[in-house]
């Protein structure tokens, strides 16, 4: 089986940092903190009166952040043990109502995935878990033994855009009611091999099914639309936005989210009314070098897109 790991590398780093800094004393959120690549480059920029807001669900990562060889010892810096979603609610607890800037770096990290126990790969034969917060909730192989064939498939569909999601859940249900549940990452890319009747050039075949319960477990599209609602509420005017996505369905809620709130719509209950300002600005969407995918394999799928906030608070 295929084991090459990547070192963790943050994607679009240093167009990230000069996107999202403007006043260097201001306050700022990394709303997926990883292994802190893009913690670690704010903080260099960032004046000594500046404050940096981490979040992250997955505990070993907050670990990271405060002690062991690689914690980050700053007292600009703190890091809650939460999803990028509730950004809004913990900053208030802190006394913190707006920000000049929030990163989120969407996905799974490269520990994570490189990590066999986590389950996120099928490289790798482990428990088929699949949490980013490995302190809550259901695992991939939980959901899999209780759903029943339908909800397997829509989310395979939904998620994975997994054009052969049917026949997938049908032989996952099959080896179920065999008593054979799929408790693996190794047991669930064979029966998906077996399903899936074509793939394409150099993806595996499970590679969509996996992408599709592991955003699925983790409730990862609820939480974007959530943290960017957050975001807006939270930015002062002039202050950035700068999500980093690796596959389609996240880039298309950004896209969107960013398109939406750029418009200037009259209210139909008040056609002579002057319309609503808008309240963002899209400022750009950035793609990876070829060098940099050279160097970093996992960039390859990135796409940074810029924001502005916009509307007077």
């Amino acid at each position: 089986m295929h084991t090459q790991a990547w070192p963790h590398t943050p994607v679009l780093l240093t167009e990230a940092i000069e996107a999202i800094v403007g006043d260097s004393d201001g306050t700022y959120v990394d709303g997926t903190f990883g292994r802190g690549g893009h913690s670690r480059a704010l903080l260099a920029r960032l004046s000594p009166s500046a404050r940096l807001i981490a979040f992250d669900k997955d505990p070993q990562a907050v670990r990271s952040a405060v002690s062991g060889s690689e914690r980050i010892d700053d007292p600009r810096f703190c890091i809650e043990h939460a999803s990028f979603a509730s950004m809004r609610e913990r900053l208030r607890e802190r006394g913190i109502s707006t920000v000049h800037g929030v990163l989120l770096d969407l996905g799974v990290s490269s520990p994570q995935i490189d990590d066999p126990l986590r389950g996120f790969s099928f490289r790798f034969d482990a428990p088929l878990d699949m949490r980013m917060d490995t302190s809550r909730g259901e695992t991939a192989a939980q959901f899999l033994a209780r759903a029943d064939e339908h909800h397997i498939a829509e989310v395979i569909r939904d998620y994975g855009e997994e054009r052969f999601a049917v026949p997938i859940a049908k032989a996952l249900v099959a080896r179920r009611e065999g008593g054979r549940p799929v408790g693996r990452t190794v047991e669930l890319a064979e029966v998906v091999a077996r399903a899936v009747k074509t793939r394409e050039a150099g993806q595996d075949p499970s590679t969509r099914t996996f992408q599709a319960l592991r955003i699925f477990i983790n409730a990862e599209l609820e939480d974007l639309q959530l943290g960017l609602s957050a975001a807006m509420d939270l930015l002062i005017p002039k202050g950035r936005l700068v999500v980093i996505s690796f596959h389609s369905l996240e880039d298309r809620i950004v896209k969107r989210f960013i398109a939406r709130e750029s418009r200037s719509e009259p209210d139909r209950r008040a056609p002579f009314a002057p319309a609503a300002p808008t309240r963002l600005r899209a400022v750009a969407r950035v793609r990876p070098t070829a060098t940099e995918v050279q160097a970093n394999p996992r960039a390859r799928s990135a796409v940074m897109r810029v924001a502005e906030r916009t509307e007077v608070r």
